[in-house]
């Protein structure tokens, strides 16, 4: 009886502790604050750089600007409790973080990392992979559709994570070492001038009605190709001459079909496969499977508690997330942590308050207090603020603002399991 007793006690108290820090998370109140939006002496000077280098590549005289002080809203991050570093962390294997730099190619960077993570967890390779040889067909592909839809189909810089599948596919992939994308004694990507050259040439086909496919792929590669460099037809490796596509069958040795991508949204049947309705996803891609946010959720969390790491992509422009401190949080200003759910999510998508933004791969995880963290590798300027290539995201923040991830099939079979189980018997209408 006296040992029964003590367990209850036990039991008792844990409920007391569990139910008061319950409570204190839903009472926490964060605080908006104001602060001045300047560059640090590094962004200040890599501004200056590409600014002196456009200049110079116009033949223009490269006169500084001084820009304006500006303000910007976030949340007060003093007080939250939060992980410091990535070695408190448990992470997979990836690269170092890399920059995209002026350029809007974070799904190329992204989602090669993903893979090369990947060729890493299945074959014990490392292998660094060219993010530029993808987006150069990208462009191409691209052009083809612009074409086919007479000017209808969008044609800029960004482009969804499903994009580097499926020209992996087309046109194989090659190592970093084999096509770096640069020309000259270029040290950084810088694609301004690229894509105002190819979207000139685009809007004059559209004027004038010039729909030859073959003229329009042509000359779309001449300015690739001014840009960026031709891509290789064969490489050598371990002294074998192969193409991009045998190099990715005979050595990464990984199946572009055992990726899958899932998205959560009301706009679509759950269970389903939809289209993910974002102006990136500009082929209109219907791979994208879409069930409740709980099942969203709780397939990426044990997928990367198993060791995987995943591909995501979301919105990174809230008063909770900040580059100068890592992080990715939502503030109970935004919304409080008890409303976070399937409609509040879809609210702010619908509004375009949430928007597909920018992609990234989570590599690790933390249980810190009463939520998950997960570890960020980022690309992007806002991820070479506090620890370069590197962001911290709260389970609210992804549970919110993250809309899509891949992984491999293999660490989805429970909730692929459940697709199948819930399907519609009848077809849907689309």
């Amino acid at each position: 009886m006296i040992q029964r007793g003590l367990f209850i006690t036990i039991c008792f108290i844990g409920f007391i502790l569990v139910s008061a820090a319950a409570a204190a998370e839903v009472q926490r109140k964060d605080h908006a604050i104001y602060i001045d939006k300047v560059l640090n002496a590094r962004e200040k000077q890599e501004e200056s750089d590409r600014d002196k280098a456009r200049a110079e590549a116009k033949g223009e005289e490269y006169k500084p600007e001084e820009k304006k002080s500006e303000k910007k809203l976030l949340m007060d991050f003093s007080t939250i409790q939060r992980p410091r570093s990535i070695e408190e962390f448990k992470y997979a294997w990836h690269f170092p973080p890399i920059r995209q730099w002026w350029s809007s190619t974070c799904w190329s960077f992204s989602t090669t990392s993903f893979l090369e993570s990947e060729i890493k967890r299945q074959t014990g390779q490392e292998i660094k992979l060219s993010e530029l040889y993808t987006v150069y067909w990208e462009y191409v592909e691209k052009v083809r559709e612009y074409v086919r839809t007479k000017g209808e189909s969008l044609v800029d810089e960004g482009s969804e994570g499903r994009a580097v599948l499926n020209r992996w596919k087309q046109y194989g992939i090659v190592r970093e070492s084999d096509y770096t994308g640069l020309i000259g004694d270029a040290k950084v990507i810088d694609h301004d001038a690229l894509i105002k050259e190819l979207q000139s040439y685009l809007n004059y086909m559209k004027e004038n009605k010039l729909w030859d496919e073959a003229t329009a792929i042509g000359h779309t590669r001449l300015i690739l190709d001014r840009y960026m460099g031709r891509p290789p037809e064969i490489i050598v490796v371990d002294g074998r001459q192969m193409s991009p596509k045998d190099f990715l069958k005979d050595v990464l040795k990984i199946n572009i079909d055992d990726y899958v991508e899932f998205m959560s949204t009301l706009s679509a049947p759950f269970w389903t496969e939809a289209e993910y309705k974002v102006p990136d996803n500009w082929w209109h891609g219907k791979e994208y499977i879409n069930v409740p946010l709980d099942d969203w959720y709780g397939c990426l969390h044990d997928a990367v508690i198993a060791g995987f790491t995943v591909a995501i992509g979301g919105d990174v422009s809230e008063p909770g997330y900040e580059g100068t401190q890592d992080i990715g949080i939502i503030p109970t200003f935004d919304c409080p942590p008890g409303y976070i759910d399937q409609d509040s999510r879809e609210y702010r998508f619908w509004t375009k308050i949430t928007e597909d933004d920018h992609g990234i791969q989570i590599v690790g995880f933390k249980k810190l207090g009463n939520h998950d963290w997960y570890l960020v590798k980022d690309s992007s300027r806002s991820g070479q603020e506090g620890i370069p290539g590197y962001f911290f995201y709260r389970d609210d923040y992804v549970r919110m603002k993250m809309l899509t991830f891949m992984v491999h099939r293999d660490a989805a079979k429970a909730l692929l399991a459940k697709v199948a189980a819930n399907a519609p018997k009848e077809p849907i209408q689309k």
